[in-house]
């Protein structure tokens, strides 16, 4: 796979991904603007394969057919990415272009709400990897970025075993604070996205979430709270709503 127990796909963008996989599922996903009637009901439907994607790469796929496909594609590449930017580039591809869908089902065609969606999704994705982590190592798998990892004079070893060491730390840090940052570059276009389009990008309330959750356990990506799920996080979402802000 590629890091995540959320990533989504992987291959050149999702487009590349789903024509590879299936154009039916291609096709499918680019009339779902045409084919509702409610907004709403289009966001349900991609919503459904946002989930499924996660679920595949938690190696618990739904049983549907062009999903089952996607799984079996995802096992044929399981290794760790080279580097951050690398990870960022599979995330712009992935969790990127699907929130560029959702925009299209929302009616929204805005330069700066794209801009916005770039940077959701690749701080989306360097989440995932670090919330898959705990996961992957219990499987004997590591998918963080190894030019990060060997900055640090970190191995994948020291994952297997959940060192607690700073330098081990370290790298967790320097990756979230690259998620940090994206989210950061995604709100300064807050201004200029149309409130049309927030609606798409509210799971930043949970990708911030997880950021604070990291930073009080001082980066240990292996700290048992960061499997706990925030009760409170509907709320946080509702309001955020309200607010129209993301």
């Amino acid at each position: 796979m590629k890091a995540t127990c959320v990533p989504y796909c992987s291959l050149q963008s999702v487009k590349g991904l789903l024509l590879h996989c299936g154009p039916s599922m291609w096709n499918w996903l680019r009339l779902v603007k045409d084919s509702v009637s409610e907004k709403t009901i289009g966001l349900m439907r991609m919503q459904f394969w946002r989930k499924a994607v996660e679920d595949m790469f938690c190696d618990n796929p739904p049983h549907q057919p062009v999903a089952m496909e996607l799984w079996k594609e995802k096992n044929l590449d399981d290794k760790a990415y080279r580097s951050i930017r690398e990870l960022e580039t599979y995330a712009e591809n992935t969790q990127s272009s699907l929130l560029y869908l959702t925009l299209e089902v929302l009616g929204v065609k805005d330069v700066h709400a794209d801009h916005a969606a770039s940077h959701i999704g690749k701080a989306q994705g360097i989440v995932t990897c670090l919330r898959a982590t705990p996961y992957h190592s219990s499987r004997r798998q590591v998918f963080l970025p190894m030019d990060v990892c060997v900055q640090h004079g970190v191995s994948q070893e020291d994952f297997l075993r959940r060192n607690q060491d700073k330098n081990v730390r370290d790298v967790v840090y320097d990756i979230a604070s690259q998620a940090h940052l994206h989210l950061k570059h995604a709100r300064s276009f807050h201004s200029r996205v149309p409130a049309e389009a927030f609606p798409a990008f509210l799971q930043t309330v949970s990708l911030e979430d997880y950021l604070k959750k990291i930073q009080r356990v001082d980066f240990d990506i292996f700290h048992p709270s960061l499997q706990q799920k925030n009760t409170l996080l509907p709320l946080s979402l509702y309001i955020q709503s309200w607010r129209k802000r993301y």
